[in-house]
């Protein structure tokens, strides 16, 4: 799941143009190769990142759409469906304690 949901964000940012995001993005779940407890809190952390950059551009679209009279519902659906999975990827993350 961190997995797609780093492909995912990755291409929202390749999309705007955000190059070194996009490399951020596409390496984050290599911390995940550190079964330490501050790399899956990294990793979740990053994804409630991903989920809030998922939001916000959900509601910009929204908004742009909406301001031009076109259809939005199908957007909103598909950003907010992409959001979700997003934090349930972060939420799925299991952090063992260092011992």
């Amino acid at each position: 799941m961190v997995i797609i949901s780093s492909l995912l964000i990755g291409a929202h940012f390749f999309r705007w143009g955000n190059y070194p995001l996009v490399i951020l993005a596409l390496g984050f779940p290599i911390i995940l190769a550190v079964r330490t407890t501050w790399a899956g809190r990294v990793v979740q952390l990053l994804l409630v990142l991903a989920s809030i950059e998922w939001i916000r551009t959900l509601l910009m679209l929204v908004a742009e759409r909406r301001a031009a009279g076109m259809p939005w519902t199908k957007l909103s659906v598909i950003l907010g469906s992409v959001a979700a999975f997003t934090i349930f990827s972060a939420i799925m993350i299991e952090v063992k304690r260092d011992s």
